[in-house]
């Protein structure tokens, strides 16, 4: 598999040697003092997502140092925390290699999603305002222009928004902490298939789908739309496992 996503903002440091891995990683720009392990997390997790590194790929912790300009113990701290999160595994005094999919997790990610996000639209359907359709309409044209353009990044960041927005309305901070954590466990597989622009395209009829249900104060009809749209992905990445091995993990 060739790499061809750059996580957003990250390009060569000039002084990189020409032949040291990792190309779309930067030297980090300086920042408040005790957040370079927080930062270079979230620089190697967005890499991992986007499959910069891929499944099963050895990290090299020299040349990751050399690219962003740090010590080894943040960069050890970090590779710490997203083997904690299931992003890499950690072989003591041997390796640290980038996890495959674990299409286990994502079943139960999923069964959490549906469940909250379904009965969700089933609460929020009945108080739906103005404001909220407006929003959602800009989110719907946002999604389309995305499609049009054969963008995927940006279709999933605003795939992304349109489920926070939804979930946002219920209010209830942990509910949505519950499903923003079962959606990271997610999140390399929707990044792996919504390269696709056919899924692209399915993804925001779906939308729309809910959309509409959520727009006639329908709750019966925004919960099937939701279930349906998350019951039909969940196919897709069971099928994406089947097709690609290299990538998921099989189920324990």
């Amino acid at each position: 598999m060739v790499r061809t996503m750059i996580p957003a903002g990250h390009t060569t440091p000039p002084s990189a040697a020409p032949d040291l891995p990792y190309p779309f990683l930067s030297a980090l720009t300086r920042g408040p003092r005790g957040d370079t392990t927080r930062r270079v997390r979230e620089i190697l997790r967005d890499a991992i997502v986007s499959l910069a590194f891929l499944p099963g790929e050895l990290m090299r912790k020299d040349a990751i140092c050399e690219r962003l300009g740090v010590s080894r113990f943040p960069v050890s701290e970090a590779l710490g925390r997203l083997a904690d999160e299931g992003f890499v595994e950690i072989v003591p005094q041997r390796c640290t290699r980038v996890s495959r999919i674990d299409i286990g997790a994502c079943r139960v990610a999923m069964f959490l999603r549906r469940a909250i996000e379904g009965e969700a639209m089933r609460v929020i359907a009945p108080r739906v305002d103005d404001r909220l359709v407006e929003r959602v309409e800009t989110l719907l044209w946002q999604q389309e222009q995305a499609v049009r353009q054969s963008n995927a990044a940006e279709f999933f960041r605003h795939d992304q928004v349109f489920h926070d927005q939804l979930l946002s309305e219920l209010g209830y901070r942990r509910v949505t902490a519950v499903v923003g954590s079962a959606r990271g466990r997610l999140d390399r597989t929707r990044e792996f298939l919504m390269r696709a622009p056919e899924e692209q395209l399915q993804g925001y009829l779906d939308h729309v789908a809910i959309a509409n249900a959520l727009k006639r104060r329908d709750a019966d009809a925004a919960q099937h739309a939701m279930t349906h749209h998350l019951d039909r992905f969940m196919q897709r990445i069971e099928l994406g496992a089947a097709e690609n091995p290299q990538i998921f993990a099989p189920a324990a």
